[in-house]
């Protein structure tokens, strides 16, 4: 029985269409388990795949559409990945594996981020997957771990921003690009791409001779980035048009908190 489990395995792997000859599902779930501790994830997959096919019923097949989801994963085919591990759930909603099965997806789409020059589509949707084990698991270690990468997802996300913006400020398109380093500064707030969003506002600004706008600018990168390369740069442009940044107003919000200053650019 096992070798002709392995020829259906190698058969479906290679993409052929084949009858699967039954077998028990410890002799399946077995085989699955061996390919995956030899490295074979693709094989391991097709496996636990059987195990939930042939014995929809048992015990078993709702781990196995776990398990085959994780293979999928190991052996870098996120779709399929993502594709099982939504079956799971749409199947068992209430399993205690399902914080697991979340995450495995927002893992799946954390993995597929592109540089920032590339579409961001997986980007977006990487954050929208680990808002989701935030928002449903919140006191679990895959939230932990999911606020980790939502940071990381968010500063990718301002830098794809960034990217864009700089482009039109090389092309005087200087609207454009204030759009761009604006959406970083009012959406991106934690990420570290703010200070230089800042500056690149005191340029534009200064461009367009707006230099009250370019000042309070530098104001707001002055609090909240006084050591930073950034307010170095834009405090230099304007001490060479003979300016310096405005004077903030009272630093206190109405709950006594420091304010950042952010939406007073706005």
């Amino acid at each position: 029985m096992a070798a002709v489990v392995l020829a259906a395995a190698l058969s479906a792997c290679g993409g052929d269409k084949i009858e699967y000859a039954d077998a028990d599902v410890g002799t399946l779930y077995n085989k699955a388990h061996e390919f995956m501790a030899a490295g074979q994830y693709r094989f391991a997959a097709v496996m636990f795949d059987e195990v939930e096919r042939q014995h929809p019923y048992s015990i078993w097949a709702r781990r196995a559409t776990l398990m085959s989801a994780y293979n999928h994963y190991l052996s870098n085919d996120y779709d399929a990945a993502i594709l099982a591990a939504q079956r799971f759930l749409s199947l068992h909603p209430g399993n205690k594996d399902a914080p697991y099965a979340y995450y495995l997806i927002a893992i799946c789409y954390y993995e597929q981020i592109s540089d920032v020059g590339r579409d961001q589509k997986a980007t977006q949707q990487a954050l929208d997957a680990l808002n989701e084990v935030v928002r449903r698991f919140g006191n679990t270690d895959y939230a932990e771990d999911a606020r980790l990468k939502i940071e990381l997802t968010r500063d990718h996300l301002a830098g794809k921003e960034m990217t864009i913006g700089r482009f039109y400020e090389s092309q005087k398109e200087y609207i454009a690009a204030m759009g761009r380093f604006r959406n970083v500064i009012k959406n991106y707030q934690t990420t570290s791409q703010v200070p230089e969003a800042l500056h690149r506002l005191v340029e534009c600004y200064l461009a367009l001779g707006l230099q009250l706008e370019a000042q309070k600018a530098a104001a707001v990168l002055g609090y909240n980035f006084p050591k930073s390369k950034w307010f170095r740069y834009s405090y230099a442009m304007l001490e060479g048009k003979g300016l310096e940044p405005v004077k903030l107003p009272e630093d206190k919000g109405s709950d006594g908190e420091p304010k950042n200053f952010f939406d007073w650019l706005f």
